[in-house]
């Protein structure tokens, strides 16, 4: 409930639009089958308090992450419909590194949030310190949180 009672405080009077990673924040990450998507186990903890979140007013929920293969975008996309479908197919960014090829995930993270229009606060939540650090360091108009702040 903490993470939920924090965002329900932040958007009485103005707009968040929030960003979620997924590996590792809404589905297990296994390092020794990054490809399989399919097979993911979905973080039903974290998955049930941002479908709670979502339904709050003045919140826009999207997701952010990122994929190795073109094709494991549409894997993403189908784990979504199963799992989380509050998640709207239009709020789904999904970017690959085969169309990415000279940047690391970090750095499409990073890109993609650099384009925003931040006329509304913006959140993006993620499992990988290393990415919070590096968008931090880059981008200080941003709100970061690591996903453990949606476990209570």
């Amino acid at each position: 409930m903490y993470f939920y009672n924090l965002i329900e405080k932040m958007t009485k009077d103005e707009k968040i639009i929030i960003y979620v990673d997924m590996d590792g924040v809404i589905a297990s990450y296994d390092f020794g089958r990054p490809l399989d998507f399919a097979n993911k186990r979905p973080l039903t903890t974290n998955i049930k308090t941002l479908e709670k979140v979502n339904c709050l007013k003045n919140v826009e929920l999207h997701i952010l992450s990122v994929c190795r293969k073109k094709r494991e975008v549409k894997d993403k996309n189908d784990w979504l419909d199963k799992y989380a479908k509050f998640f709207d197919k239009d709020k789904r960014i999904i970017l690959d590194k085969d169309s990415n090829p000279t940047f690391t995930s970090k750095e499409l993270k990073l890109n993609y949030l650099k384009m925003l229009n931040y006329n509304d606060k913006v959140i993006f939540i993620d499992d990988d310190n290393e990415v919070l650090w590096f968008i931090r360091d880059n981008l200080k108009d941003i709100i970061l949180f690591q996903d453990s702040e949606l476990i209570d």
